[in-house]
């Protein structure tokens, strides 16, 4: 069943009922809406903008879109970007991009402009829809994007691209006449590689409806529900964890500003059962609570019945210290990829607290194993590739047939995470194959800051490694290796570094020579050796 049904059999069976709201604290966040005014809300010591959807608004919305691309020459197969920060337009315009039969290209709002303009040429997008928040971006690679038609979100349309909002207010909110099967390509989904390139990853629409399937077996999702989202939906791990909510027909609640105080008051006004944070925004609560900046009686906690995190390790001393503070509540924590459409192929499961550490066993309708070299499955308690299949495997990477055969062999997905199981059957992380470092649940390239630092004119060579760090469990570290007779300091390397966009920027700098091997290739392993960063996933999970 194509995911599209099920907002359509919400409509049906809820069609009053709220779907979607809406909160920004960011009191000049309204001003670029135009087709839904925001609610003041103004409790005793906060204010904050409020907008809400129900099911017949949300369903009607998308087939609003879906027939304005439709209108514009978008056809079935074609590919319709989309680059906004989360609001509650997010989802109408996903949805209504796969019910015109178009492919949905959600974009990572931290692009810069080359990354935007790869990435659309990458997936061979068709479309761009885009917020304001976009406009200098992509006012900077106009000429690049010819082909590309521009519509915009959002108060004040510039120039070089048409107003999306006024254009969808005289479209018809029909269901459009096009016919959709689980075989039909649905979304493109960006990752990068150790090269630090994006690659663009091709799922078909029954990726989709088995990540919602897969998300409420595993969450016990009803209607009576509230999620709380917080990450951008952007990411496969925020917007296939609100399949939960559409498959249970239940509300969900979408927070932009992330701090201790605008979470609890979410969860507290909208009364939220579950709430999925990463390990930073975790740890931030606790330090509130801690230090009496938070006063859990001063808010309506009793609902909140389930707290998940992942995108990263998970120490085992934050899952103890929650506990502490919120003993009722059950714990959970997901492992998945872009790839493997997000969270879910490998779940730890609630009634399993006492493995905090791992990430699990194989999620529901999936298959995990850990394999040698040749591919041969390992005994238990003894390190492997972790691989994984299921209905939720990619593709392909589309139009790079030579990735996709490194990654996919018979139908199995090869991770590039390195793991072991326990004499249980648990999984637990090791280590990554890759050198990917993940930094509060974002993936950072190292050959991205490579080369970008290289350019510096006192640097004869770099490498960035990963170091552990108690709040983002990894953090960048960039080794520095001058020219004969240069001198130079951190400050001046952080300096040059605001031309990265923040995340990117390296947090520790170390001038040190750079180790590389007799074919001329830097020799991480050895690095991460010398800095204490070996088995560094591992090491996070048992903190």
């Amino acid at each position: 069943m194509p995911i599209t049904e099920l907002l359509e059999r919400n409509h049906k069976e809820a069609r009053d009922e709220v779907a979607l709201v809406e909160i920004n604290p960011d009191m000049e966040a309204h001003k670029h809406v135009n087709w839904m005014e925001y609610e003041l809300i103004q409790p005793a010591e906060t204010s904050y903008y409020r907008r809400e959807m129900t099911w017949k608004d949300f369903d009607h919305r998308a087939n609003r879109v879906a027939n304005f691309l439709i209108s514009q020459g978008v056809k079935k197969g074609d590919k319709v970007a989309i680059l906004m920060m989360n609001c509650l337009d997010w989802l109408p315009i996903y949805f209504g991009i796969l019910k015109s039969g178009a492919l949905a290209v959600p974009m990572n709002f931290r692009f810069d402009a080359e990354e935007i303009d790869y990435c659309l040429k990458l997936a061979e997008a068709d479309v761009l829809i885009f917020g304001p928040e976009f406009i200098d971006r992509l006012e900077n690679i106009q000429d690049d994007i010819k082909d590309v038609k521009l519509y915009y979100v959002g108060g004040g349309c510039p120039d070089f691209a048409e107003d999306f909002d006024s254009q969808i207010h005289g479209q018809s909110y029909k269901k459009p006449d096009v016919e959709l099967t689980d075989d039909d390509y649905a979304a493109i989904y960006f990752s990068s590689g150790t090269t630090g390139f994006p690659k663009a990853i091709l799922h078909k629409h029954r990726s989709l409806t088995h990540s919602a399937i897969c998300e409420q077996k595993h969450h016990g999702q009803t209607r009576d529900d509230v999620f709380l989202c917080i990450p951008p939906l952007y990411h496969t791990g925020a917007k296939m964890h609100w399949f939960g909510s559409l498959i249970s027909c239940s509300k969900a609640v979408l927070l932009r500003g992330v701090t201790p105080k605008t979470v609890m008051e979410a969860v507290s006004n909208e009364e939220c059962t579950i709430v999925w944070l990463l390990v930073p925004w975790a740890q931030d609560i606790l330090l509130a609570i801690e230090k009496g900046d938070i006063k859990l009686e001063d808010y309506k906690l009793d609902q909140w019945r389930l707290m998940h995190i992942g995108a990263q390790p998970v120490p085992q001393s934050l899952i103890k210290t929650w506990k502490k503070y919120f003993p009722n509540h059950d714990y959970d924590t997901n492992y998945g990829l872009s790839e493997s459409i997000g969270p879910g192929c490998v779940h730890l499961g609630i009634e399993n607290i006492e493995k905090v550490g791992a990430i699990g066993i194989a999620g529901y309708g999936w298959e995990a194993k850990i394999v040698d070299t040749e591919g041969n499955e390992v005994p238990n308690e003894t390190v492997g590739e972790l691989i994984v299949k299921g209905p939720g495997v990619m593709e392909c990477y589309f139009n790079d047939p030579e990735a996709t055969a490194e990654s996919l062999k018979d139908g199995w997905l090869y991770t590039g995470d390195m793991a072991e199981k326990d004499k249980d059957g648990f999984i637990y992380l090791v280590d990554r194959k890759k050198d990917v470092i993940i930094s509060g649940g974002e993936n950072l390239y190292p050959v991205q800051i490579e080369n970008f630092l290289s350019k510096h004119p006192k640097i004869k060579d770099v490498a960035v490694i990963g170091l552990a760090d108690t709040r983002l469990g990894e953090i960048a570290a960039a080794v520095i290796e001058l020219k004969p007779g240069e001198e130079c300091t951190e400050d001046e390397i952080n300096e040059f570094c605001l031309d990265l966009p923040r995340y990117k920027r390296p947090r520790k700098v170390i001038f040190a020579n750079v180790p590389r091997n007799a074919t001329g290739k830097i020799e991480k392993p050895k690095m991460r050796k010398m800095y204490n960063s070996e088995n560094l996933v591992d090491a996070q999970n048992k903190a």
